[in-house]
């Protein structure tokens, strides 16, 4: 058994290693889509207001709330998978739930990259909500993260991946890391081929 999280800030790309460990056959448990379902479950937009019911769910069910939800999909995907992987953990309080559920079963992995780069990123998708759409600008989002405690879970992290390089390097990161070919306590950077 093996449940590897995965900590950064927007555009960092965990939703990238999220995609290859899917590709790779593990299964994955987005924490964002606990947060899509109640803000859908409390007719709210989720383009709009899923800062706002994620806070909400922490004020009302206490800091853990959002890990918790997740723990019953993670042991479901577990009874038919060796491994999972858990997209978009926000707070060491989360990575302690994650950490007492599966003791060292469970890798935390930090995804990083400079703040230009994830704004880079996240105009090319071009799914952002930018401020003028009534959405949050990538530092107000990042100041929510934080404000959720994603400082210390990324320094909590076993594993550290520098997404500055190229796709293809982040790739084979992530999946040298969901095939268990990584040793924890590795710092990597996933650069731009030479």
């Amino acid at each position: 058994m093996h449940v590897i999280g995965t900590v950064g800030l927007p555009g960092s790309g965990k939703g990238e290693a999220a995609t290859v460990a899917r590709e790779d056959g593990i299964p994955v448990v987005t924490m964002g889509d606990v947060v899509r379902q109640e803000t859908a479950d409390r007719g709210l937009d989720p383009a709009k207001d899923h800062g706002k019911v994620a806070q909400a769910l922490r004020d009302e069910n206490g800091p853990a709330a959002i890990a918790e939800r997740s723990l019953p999909m993670i042991e479901d995907r577990l009874e038919t998978h060796e491994t999972v992987l858990v997209d978009g953990i926000r707070s060491g309080t989360e990575v302690d739930v994650f950490e007492e559920a599966f003791n060292d079963a469970f890798t935390l992995v930090s995804i990083e990259a400079p703040f230009e780069v994830r704004a880079e990123r996240i105009d090319e998708r071009g799914r952002d909500v930018g401020e003028a759409d009534g959405g949050e600008s990538l530092a107000a989002r990042d100041e929510r993260e934080r404000g959720f405690g994603m400082d210390d879970a990324m320094a909590r992290a076993t594993v550290v991946i520098e997404n500055t390089g190229s796709l293809e390097a982040f790739h084979e990161e992530i999946r040298s890391i969901v095939r268990g070919e990584t040793d924890d306590g590795k710092h990597a950077e996933a650069e731009a081929d030479p």
